[in-house]
């Protein structure tokens, strides 16, 4: 029932217009006597009413709208960032309007340009690739969060995990394991987040005693995962030495490398181990086999929303790591 109190609910349990009963649930009580006030705090209890944090904001002529442009909203990582997302600015009282690049610059910018024009309150970059409208809008100062990867075009506040430690973490993992011929597979379009997952892989297994020469390199095109892994893996396995380690910089690599043993009659593991970067819940449906460095995507929300708040407050930027865990 309390869904549907509404100001004029509360305005007649007071004896006073909804217009007073409005000021004084936006915070603007000078306007009406204690008694007044007194009177309609005392009818919003008794009435149950609670108001609604997005109608009060749009009511004060602010505009309440964060725009989030993702990359690849088929990546369910970023399905599941759009979603914690969301519901973390509802709770705060904004609306998010969500757009998919599929990870082209043109089409980032036709958005970047459509958002502006809808005087959207701050941006949420979610794999953010270079263009001439993302060093437009970093160079202008508008509010804006960087999301798993940093901003290819300066400085700017970053959500995300500590991708060279998270490489490290799986160099580790195949070292303990005694695995002596390690792959990894990354895309040859790659961002900060891929490059610092390869680096951070590759100066572990160097400082554990690996050769570059002893290392498996593999890189796939395009900017589709799946295909980049598929690609790659046809490569590895086609070649004079089989891995039996493989680091995937995503699930979406890790699903086309399988695919890849699959067809040669190899099995993952058993024939090979392969571990990657990422996690999503999927895995435990479609991938049981996989084990993953696993990234809190569903509590991105939270933190995105705090980083936006303050940006809002004239606090300067930085990052904020999440934690990961091996699955």
């Amino acid at each position: 029932m309390r869904e549907h109190v509404s100001l004029a609910t509360v305005a007649a349990r007071a004896g006073v217009s909804v217009s007073t009963v409005s000021r004084i649930v936006n915070g603007e009580m000078r306007r009406a006597s204690p008694a007044t006030v007194a009177r309609v705090l005392d009818a919003i209890e008794a009435v149950g009413y609670r108001p609604n944090p997005v109608g009060r904001a749009l009511q004060r002529g602010q505009s309440q709208l964060v725009a989030m442009i993702a990359a690849n909203l088929d990546n369910p990582a970023m399905a599941t960032i759009a979603g914690s997302t969301e519901a973390a600015l509802r709770e705060a009282g904004y609306v998010m309007i969500l757009c998919d690049t599929h990870d082209r610059p043109e089409l980032q910018d036709e958005y970047l340009y459509a958002m502006r024009a809808q005087m959207v309150c701050g941006y949420i970059l979610v794999a953010a690739v270079p263009s001439p409208g993302l060093s437009e809008l970093s160079a202008s100062g508008a509010p804006t969060v960087f999301v798993s990867r940093r901003n290819p075009t300066g400085n700017g506040l970053f959500v995300g995990i500590d991708d060279c430690a998270a490489g490290a973490a799986a160099a580790d993992y195949f070292a303990n394991l005694g695995r002596r011929t390690p792959a990894v597979v990354f895309p040859r379009l790659g961002s900060s987040a891929s490059r610092d997952r390869l680096s951070g892989f590759l100066a572990r297994l160097r400082e554990r005693g690996w050769s570059d020469e002893g290392i498996i390199q593999a890189e796939g095109e395009g900017r589709s995962h799946l295909q980049v892994g598929y690609d790659a893996g046809t490569r590895i396995f086609g070649g004079s030495h089989t891995p039996d380690a493989i680091l995937c910089l995503s699930d979406q690599i890790a699903y086309g490398v399988n695919r890849s043993a699959l067809e040669r009659g190899l099995k993952i593991p058993g024939d090979c181990d392969v571990v990657s970067i990422d996690g999503t819940p999927l895995n435990q449906w479609v991938a049981p086999w996989l084990k993953s460095i696993e990234i809190p995507y569903a509590v991105y929300g939270a933190e995105i929303v705090a980083g936006l708040q303050s940006i809002w407050r004239g606090e300067p930027f930085g990052e904020r790591l999440l934690p990961y865990k091996f699955g």
